[in-house]
């Protein structure tokens, strides 16, 4: 028996995972990098000496994690109710490629178009709703 080919809200909810490590893992080196191997393995109790990279690093990490819990629980819905595809599957890869482009345009302090690619990622999940509640 043949297995069904992933839905596109099931790969880009395995590649979301790629990025959310990476995220975690730019984040941790940038941090280690200002405050030493000591303070990373420590209870990181107020850090000193934080660069504006690893503070937008920080940040960008957080403001990732608060929309990332809205898209799994979209992409299983979806997967789950049956109803991947269309502006699903849409809302997917405009919600995974804003995410994308946000880590460096926030990084390195871009206002205008860190704004939209957080934008585009919003209406990813607009959309994975729309597509779930329709």
């Amino acid at each position: 028996m043949e297995a069904a080919a992933a839905s596109t809200e099931m790969t880009y909810l395995g590649w979301s995972v790629v990025l959310l490590i990476v995220h975690i893992v730019v984040q941790t080196v940038s941090l280690m990098k200002d405050t030493g191997l000591t303070y990373i393995m420590s209870s990181r109790d107020g850090a000193s000496g934080i660069s504006k990279l690893t503070d937008r690093l920080t940040r960008g990490l957080r403001n990732f994690v608060e929309t990332y819990a809205a898209f799994v629980a979209l992409a299983l819905a979806l997967a789950v109710t049956g109803k991947t595809g269309e502006l699903g599957a849409t809302g997917a890869l405009l919600w995974f490629w804003g995410r994308v482009a946000y880590v460096p345009l926030f990084a390195f302090g871009v206002p205008v178009l860190r704004t939209v690619a957080w934008t585009v990622s919003i209406i990813g999940l607009i959309l994975m709703l729309i597509r779930l509640m329709g």
